[in-house]
């Protein structure tokens, strides 16, 4: 229930050959930066390079206080709306929101994503059609510094990163201020309640409550 093809329709990024040499979606997060520099180099005459490894498509709007550090592509259709903050090693799908005092650090995400409002997303993969409420982020390093586990019930996945947000399946909706801790994966068309404190694997099609439970949608 975590593994790249669980999680994603490949479809809907531009990082697609990219994804299909790992298993697990954590394992693709050490090359992101290199993956867009190449990648940046293949994109036709519908991107303009604003600055050096800085490709922006030519549909796309980002308001002038938004920031774009190197590397980083914004797709067709995307905002980058005020005061957008884009790290670097950022790769932005076709018609993406990415709002006011939003922060992205390593990160893909794929087509129709929304991280519209005060959003920290970093180390992490945003599927289709998934979306962060105001203010919900990702937690991408662990208070002691250790390295991130993923845990699935009693089973336990030793990533060997230490940098690692969260994975958010396609369709997934986290709720407004909602924290997802590292290690989180979310399967596709499940929901988070709002102000959750997210940890582990939540399987696809459920309902993340505040206290941690968590209820198949069919169940309700």
């Amino acid at each position: 229930m975590y593994t790249i093809n669980d999680l994603y329709d490949l479809e809907h990024t531009l990082a697609a050959d990219y994804l299909k040499g790992f298993t697990y979606p954590w394992e693709a997060l050490k090359g992101i930066k290199d993956m867009i520099i190449a990648l940046g180099a293949t994109l036709g005459d519908e991107y303009e390079e604003r600055e050096p490894q800085v490709w922006v498509h030519k549909t796309a709007k980002v308001f002038p206080s938004a920031y774009l550090g190197a590397p980083c592509i914004i797709g067709p259709n995307t905002e980058v709306r005020h005061g957008a903050f884009v790290r670097g090693s950022a790769l932005v799908g076709a018609d993406c929101v990415v709002g006011n005092s939003v922060e992205l650090k390593n990160v893909i995400l794929f087509d129709h994503v929304q991280v519209p409002h005060y959003n920290y997303v970093g180390d992490s993969i945003l599927g289709y059609y998934s979306h962060m409420g105001a203010g919900s982020i990702t937690s991408n390093v662990k208070s002691d510094k250790k390295l991130v586990i993923v845990h699935n019930g009693t089973e336990q996945i030793e990533t060997g990163i230490k940098k690692f947000g969260a994975m958010l399946g396609d369709h997934v909706e986290v709720g407004c201020n909602s924290v997802c801790n590292p290690g989180t994966v979310i399967g596709r068309y499940s929901n988070v309640y709002p102000t959750s404190c997210v940890r582990g694997v939540v399987p696809e099609n459920s309902i993340f409550k505040n206290s941690g439970e968590i209820i198949h949608k069919e169940d309700r």
